[in-house]
């Protein structure tokens, strides 16, 4: 395994992040993801994780209402991991309570009342970053930005984060922290993979320049890149939150993906490989999150860590993209 800082803290990171969304309760009705893996199916994937060198876990309050986080700390338990040498990211913001009052959000409420509930469901006293999942448009970037400060100061998380979002947006929210004195952001969790590459334009080039760590979400754009095109997986038939985000572009998608196709047979290599290869050539890139649901998965993303590909292949993988609309600012 490799390790890096995340971005100007001195914490160190593996290049491969093992996002946790893919571990609760399966079922439509604990949450999105009816294709989640329980305990006694996490353990493997999680076993594989930990033996490869993976000490960074990313997780959230809304996956699977919660018993993602609940996994999360049963497993860290199971494998008696060294709380000093591992990583652990959850979320805040989405709704939790749906339709009921402060059900969800970034208030000073939602965010010194979730943090404590998910310290309960991971079963630990601190969390070593605290992401806000989204903006809340209802709530003042000043009241978000206060909070996540005292949440800090509290010991209940050592740093926080941000995800998907407007490079503005972002800008802003450090500028009110700094302004105030308040703990600024050290990382960006967004969305960027080789079918959807916007954030190219202004998103990356700001962390870049601020030193912020990058942790891409669905590196392989909810597995398209690392099948052919049209291949119906388990997950694919159940999956309704990666139709809302690709479905809408799959015409200038399914150009990339047959590319990749045709590059990982000529090299000889998978797909997901590839793929995962192509972002972990980019010197900005930290560690993009990979959701697994087998111990292959596992496998695949750190053997792409010793994949090397010339100018000329990234080229390659790249030339195909067109512009894309926005997406994921929800």
């Amino acid at each position: 395994m490799k390790y890096t800082k995340l971005g100007n803290t001195g914490m160190d990171v593996s290049k491969i992040c093992l996002g946790m969304m893919s571990f609760g309760k399966p079922g439509p009705e604990h949450g999105l993801f009816p294709w989640a893996r329980d305990f006694d199916e996490a353990k493997p994937i999680f076993r594989k994780a930990i033996e490869a060198g993976i000490n960074y876990f990313d997780t959230a309050n809304i996956y699977q209402l919660g018993s993602s986080e609940e996994v999360t700390g049963r497993l860290i338990k199971e494998f008696s991991l060294d709380r000093d040498e591992i990583v652990v990211a959850t979320k805040v913001r989405m709704e939790m309570r749906p339709g009921k009052p402060n059900g969800g959000g970034l208030s000073r409420k939602a965010i010194l009342g979730e943090i404590d509930k998910s310290l309960k469901r991971l079963g630990l006293d601190h969390v070593d970053l605290y992401t806000i999942h989204r903006l809340d448009p209802l709530t003042s970037m000043e009241e978000t930005m206060e909070a996540l400060h005292d949440v800090v100061k509290s010991g209940k998380a050592r740093y926080i984060g941000a995800s998907t979002m407007y490079a503005w947006q972002f800008e802003r929210m450090q500028n009110i922290a700094e302004k105030n004195g308040w703990t600024k952001f050290v990382a960006m969790q967004n969305h960027y993979n080789l079918i959807y590459r916007e954030e190219e334009r202004e998103m990356i080039p700001l962390c870049q320049d601020r030193g912020i760590g990058l942790t891409p979400w669905s590196p392989l754009a909810g597995g398209r890149l690392a099948h052919p095109w049209g291949t119906i997986t388990p997950r694919v038939k159940v999956d309704e939150v990666s139709k809302w985000v690709w479905d809408g572009t799959n015409a200038m998608d399914k150009i990339v993906v047959d590319n990749v196709q045709s590059m990982a047979q000529e090299r000889g290599i998978s797909m997901g490989k590839l793929a995962l290869a192509w972002m972990l050539s980019k010197p900005y890139i930290t560690a993009p999150i990979v959701g697994t649901t087998s111990t292959n998965h596992v496998e695949e993303a750190v053997a792409a860590l010793d994949i090397q590909l010339t100018p000329e292949e990234i080229q390659r993988l790249e030339q195909p993209y067109l512009s894309h609309p926005v997406l994921g600012m929800m």
